[in-house]
Formats: C-alpha cells, sequence, structure tokens
C-alpha cells in the first residue's frame, strides 16, 4: 500500500513550489466536498493571485493618456535640476549629445531599458503618439490601464465557468474581521480581478477592524489611490504606514508617487532618509542612481551605480549603466570589462553582443568585431533589434572605410525597420557623398520628421540647403538643429554665417 499525501498538504507543497495551476486545480476538489474548507480556499486565491502577479514597485508604464491629461502640474516653469520634465536643465559633466544620442525628451539613452524611460515627458500630442512606450514596441500604449484590463481578463482564462470569486455578492465587512482571510483575499481582488474600487473598500473596512494600526492595510490602501490617480491620497497613507513600521517597500512606493508628481527632488530625499536607516540597500541606492540618470546628471548616476556593485556585485542594471557610460566617455576598453562580466553572469542576448561588438570595433579589437555582431544577428528576437545590429554594421563598415558595405548595411537596416531615423540620415550623407543631392534632402527630410529630438539631420539639411544656395531653407534647419542641441559649434558658426548673407541682401 503506497503512501498517499493529504490532499490539503500536497496542494500547499504545489504552492510552494510554484506549480500553481495544479495547486488551484487541488483546491478546487477539495471545495467540491461538502464542507467547504476555508484553507483551501485562502490557498487557492494565493495561487490565482501568483498567476498573474506583477511588482508593482517597478513596472510603471505611463500611457498618452497620463502624460497628455496630467492635472497633477504644479510648477508650470521649473526651477533648473528640479524637474523630470525638463531633463536638460541639469548637465552633471555627462557627455553632450553629439557623442550620446538621447530619447524624444532629450534624455542621455540610458544603459538599461525600464519602463518610461525610453520616453520622457512629449510635449505635443503628436510627438506623444509617435513615441514609443514600451521597450519592445513601437507603437504607444493607449493608457497605463490596458496592462490592468489585460490582467483582469485572467479570471475568465483559470475559470472556464466564470470567475472563482463571485465580487458583486461577496459580504466585505464580514471577511475584513477576517485578518488572515481578508488579505488573501485583497491580493485575489486587487491583482486578479483588478477590481480597485472592491480592493479599496475591503481594505479600508480591514484597516478600521484594525483600529488603524495595521502598516499592511495603509500600504494598500496607498497602492489602490495610486492606481487610481489619487496621488496626494497616496502619499499620506504611505507615510502613515512608514511612521508604524519601516519597510524598504514602503520607502519605494512613496518615491514612486512624488517621481509621478514630477518632485525628484523630494524623491531623493525620501531615498536618502531610507538608506540612514537601511544602510546599504542595494533598491533604495538604485532608485536614487535612477533619478540622477533621468535628471541627465551621469556622472552621478555613475558614482551611485557604483555604490550598487559595492553591495552588489550581480547587479545587471548597474553594470549595464556603467557600461554604457564608460563606452560614450571614450573608454570602450573600461566598457568591455563590465560587458564581459555580464557575459560571464549568463546574461546572453542580442543586445549585449551588439554592446560587445561596438567596444570591440572602438577599441581596436577587429577580430572580435564581426563575430560578435554575427552572434546578435543570430539572438535577435524581432526586426527592432536586427535592425540594431545593421546599423552598428553600418558605423563598423564607416569606420574602416567600406562606404559600399555601409550603405547596404544601413539600406537593411531600413528593411527590418522603416523609423529609423539615423539610418535615414547617414544614407543621405553617403548620397551627399556621390554627389545625389535630391535623394539625399528626401531621406534628410523623413529622418527630420521621425526624429524632430535629434540635431543631425536638422544640421545636415541646413549644410546641403546652403550649399545648393537655398539660404532660407537652410536658416531654418539651422535653428531647429540649435534648439535640439544649443551647445553645437558648427551649428553656430552657420547660423552667424547666414545672418552675415542675410545682412549683405
Amino acid at each position: 500500500m503506497g503512501l498517499e499525501l493529504e490532499p490539503l498538504f500536497q496542494a500547499w507543497s504545489y504552492f510552494r513550489r510554484r506549480k500553481f495551476r495544479q495547486c488551484s486545480e487541488l483546491c478546487s476538489q477539495l471545495l467540491e466536498r461538502p464542507p467547504g474548507e476555508q484553507a483551501a480556499w485562502s490557498l487557492k486565491t494565493r495561487a490565482l493571485t501568483e498567476m498573474v502577479y506583477v511588482d508593482e514597485i517597478d513596472m510603471d508604464e505611463e500611457g498618452i493618456a497620463e502624460i497628455m491629461l496630467d492635472e497633477n502640474a504644479i510648477a508650470q516653469v521649473a526651477r533648473p535640476g528640479t524637474s523630470l520634465k525638463l531633463p536638460g536643465t541639469s548637465q552633471g559633466g555627462g557627455p553632450s549629445p553629439a557623442v550620446r544620442p538621447v530619447t524624444q525628451s532629450g534624455r542621455p539613452i540610458t544603459g538599461f531599458v525600464r519602463p518610461s524611460t525610453q520616453s520622457g515627458r512629449p510635449s505635443t500630442m503628436e510627438q506623444a503618439i509617435k513615441t514609443p512606450r514600451t521597450a519592445l514596441t513601437a507603437r504607444p500604449i493607449t493608457s497605463a490601464s490596458g496592462r490592468f484590463i489585460r490582467l483582469g481578463t485572467a479570471s475568465m482564462i483559470t475559470n472556464p465557468d466564470g470567475p472563482f470569486i463571485n465580487l458583486s455578492r461577496l459580504n466585505l465587512a464580514k471577511y475584513a474581521q477576517k485578518p488572515k482571510l481578508a488579505k488573501a483575499l485583497f491580493e485575489y481582488i486587487f491583482h486578479h480581478e483588478n477590481d480597485v474600487k472592491n480592493a479599496l473598500d475591503l481594505a479600508a473596512l480591514a484597516t478600521e477592524h484594525a483600529q488603524f494600526k495595521d502598516w499592511w492595510w495603509k500600504v494598500q490602501i496607498g497602492k489602490c489611490y495610486y492606481r487610481l490617480g489619487l496621488y496626494r491620497e497616496a502619499e499620506k497613507q504611505f507615510r502613515s504606514s512608514l511612521k508604524q513600521q519601516d519597510m524598504v517597500d514602503t520607502i519605494l512606493y512613496l518615491a514612486k508617487v512624488y517621481v509621478r508628481l514630477d518632485q525628484p527632488v523630494t524623491a531623493l530625499n525620501i531615498f536618502k532618509q531610507g538608506l540612514e536607516r537601511f544602510p546599504g540597500e542595494v533598491t533604495l541606492i538604485c532608485g536614487i542612481a535612477r533619478i540622477y540618470e533621468e535628471m541627465n546628471n551621469i556622472s552621478t548616476a555613475a558614482e551611485y551605480y557604483k555604490d550598487v556593485l559595492k553591495q552588489d556585485n550581480t547587479h545587471v542594471e548597474a553594470i549595464a549603466c556603467i557600461g554604457s557610460n564608460h563606452f560614450y566617455s571614450d573608454q570602450p576598453e573600461m566598457a568591455l570589462r563590465f560587458y564581459r562580466r555580464l557575459l560571464q553572469m549568463g546574461v546572453y542576448n542580442c543586445q549585449l553582443f551588439n554592446n560587445l561588438g561596438l567596444c570591440c570595433f572602438y577599441a581596436q579589437q577587429y577580430d572580435m568585431t564581426l563575430s560578435s555582431f554575427e552572434r546578435a544577428l543570430f539572438l535577435a528576437e524581432n526586426e527592432e533589434e536586427t535592425a540594431d545590429v545593421w546599423y552598428n554594421l553600418g558605423h563598423v563598415a564607416v569606420g574602416i572605410g567600406d562606404l559600399n558595405l555601409a550603405y547596404q548595411c544601413f539600406k537593411l537596416t531600413l528593411v527590418n525597420n522603416n523609423d529609423y531615423a539615423e539610418a535615414y540620415n547617414n544614407l543621405a550623407v553617403l548620397e551627399m557623398r556621390k554627389g545625389h543631392i535630391e535623394q539625399a534632402r528626401a531621406l534628410l527630410q523623413t529622418a527630420s520628421s521621425l526624429a524632430p529630438h535629434m540635431y543631425e539631420p536638422h544640421f545636415n539639411f541646413a549644410i546641403l540647403s546652403e550649399k545648393v544656395g537655398d539660404l532660407q531653407r537652410s536658416y531654418t534647419a539651422a535653428r531647429k538643429s540649435e534648439e535640439a542641441f544649443p551647445g553645437h559649434v558648427d551649428t553656430q558658426q552657420l547660423i552667424k554665417q547666414l545672418k552675415q548673407h542675410f545682412a549683405m541682401l
């Protein structure tokens, strides 16, 4: 006679081993028996929640609705260095846009893709629609609620007969008096059903039952308020929770509220106060580094990323960002060491080999360059990644003087990604060298319409127009170039030259 595990213990074992589907099915069988067990019910809610659980601290996508219809604007003209909406105001000794490419909002491209780092805050609705809002798609997400709607449909998938718990018939006041069941139920409603209003009602009743002494419920109420866009109310709840119980998560949530309210300096203060109470906490140091990076203070961000590595020398984000910073500071050998470290840690993807290929090329290790790019092409998961690799190969070809190969590489970039503004710009330069003026002009106009934040297409168009004698167009394009990169000396000289022309007329 074989040893049979008690079914509830078996379900708990499945849960511990993260086999949530089997755990949920076993709990369903237990609940079909006459006395419905509370333990099985609670375990099933937890298993269903874990299937769709998303960490609220890091996952934060701002959609068009959140950005363009934001009513929390405090100062229209913020002081330099105090706003994420005007990142160009606080240059912290980092490389200029001539060396390091920038995003549409004017921030340098970071070494690590995070939600909302790709975009910044566009100034017009047209720009907002054009901007890619996530790392993988070129289309904007219409609203942050898009992801939450998808999460809310999870109940239909896990239970074809309908939702496991019918929220409309639930007596929340009764469950609020049972703390152990209430917490599992809240997480189920919030993450699995995505019903923020009912989750908030349950949390309010439960915190009242706990006589406002349970810090956990205050954090959950704050999360609900944040999801509903009530940031000031969320701030009060998180602060109240911190008075009762110091928790790293709560500090991260509070800082997230201030970042959404465009108060990076307050967020930095919150992180620094947190570090006094939790010295050496990696997530807090990393939070500080991210904010400095978003405010264009690259050198300070790099220092904090180094502090992260002192505490956790396998932190992928810190290694990638420091490597990226060394590369753009003209230290490809140093960048190569950091990217090699990522490779040793088991990171094996297209982006890493792409970066390794570039570092090898600029560090004059030509034997490794092409093999790295070949590996990157092999590992590319989508057309955008393939386009990046071909674009970089085009640069390598220009570097070794093979302009025909460069032309082919940039063409292949556009085959894979038709919106690649940098490739249009470089193709235009090659066409100018061949003397094809009209083709170069058309390509530059395409590049400047796709990426108005880049100064190169505007400047090249200004030079081209000046050569063919179209001074008015040249001046207009030069002004746009100056707007995109005020410190560009060649643009300033061209404008000065054009003004002298106009004065003579």
